[in-house]
């Protein structure tokens, strides 16, 4: 086991894998209007339990399927993926706030406070 994985548990490789489905649903919501783009999304529950076995989480990754899709071939659904961008958003900002007290436990304890 990794020392990281002592000290912060899942929330590290949680916050690299909410880094990646940030900017995949960041991709989708700028190609909303490109003709034929498929939007992608990240099974994250999946991925957490393959990255925690050392796998790739590449098989985690999926193409959404819009409920009403375009006649251009796109399938970004624009509220669906600000949606979920903000709802990771949120679950990144949890992950990072844990790790950021671990860290602040970390340093008052080598101070000896």
């Amino acid at each position: 086991m990794a020392s990281t994985d002592r000290l912060f548990g899942i929330h590290a490789e949680a916050l690299k894998l909410r880094q990646q489905r940030m900017n995949m649903l960041a991709s989708n919501i700028a190609n909303a209007a490109t003709p034929n783009y498929k939007a992608r999304d990240i099974d994250f529950g999946s991925a957490l339990r393959m990255a925690e076995q050392g796998q790739s989480t590449d098989a985690a990754i999926k193409y959404r399927i819009p409920v009403q899709p375009s006649l251009d071939g796109n399938t970004v659904e624009l509220s669906t993926e600000q949606t979920a961008f903000a709802e990771n958003a949120l679950a990144y900002r949890s992950s990072l706030s844990f790790l950021q007290g671990k860290i602040n436990t970390i340093n008052r304890a080598l101070r000896g406070e």
